[in-house]
């Protein structure tokens, strides 16, 4: 069972962190608590940068480094207008995916 939900974790992280970012820019911990609050999947930093490199080498994301008041400065994540393009269509995907999901699981194939 544990594998299964791993591959399922792995398979929606994109779409997890596209979605919570396509609303404001968040910093990688912001990015942490979103997904582990929203979703109830733990996330950690060694996942979450990689995947962050990966949507930046693909076009889908920008950074930026934000100077602090105190501490050390954060790099903050937002969607380029390519990533806009795709996020919206894998949400429409995933609304297919759903419909076809609840229809299996509620035996109406």
């Amino acid at each position: 069972m544990n594998k299964w939900k791993s591959q399922v974790k792995k398979g929606t992280l994109s779409f997890i962190v596209l979605n919570a970012i396509s609303k404001k820019e968040l910093y990688g911990y912001e990015l942490i608590e979103i997904v582990k609050n929203s979703t109830a999947i733990e996330i950690a930093e060694g996942t979450l940068y990689p995947l962050m490199n990966r949507l930046k080498k693909e076009g889908l994301t920008s950074s930026k480094w934000v100077e602090q008041e105190s501490g050390i400065p954060r790099k903050y994540y937002v969607l380029t207008k390519e990533g806009k393009i795709i996020l919206k269509q894998m949400r429409a995907y995933w609304t297919e995916l759903e419909q076809s999901l609840t229809k299996i699981t509620n035996n109406e194939i």
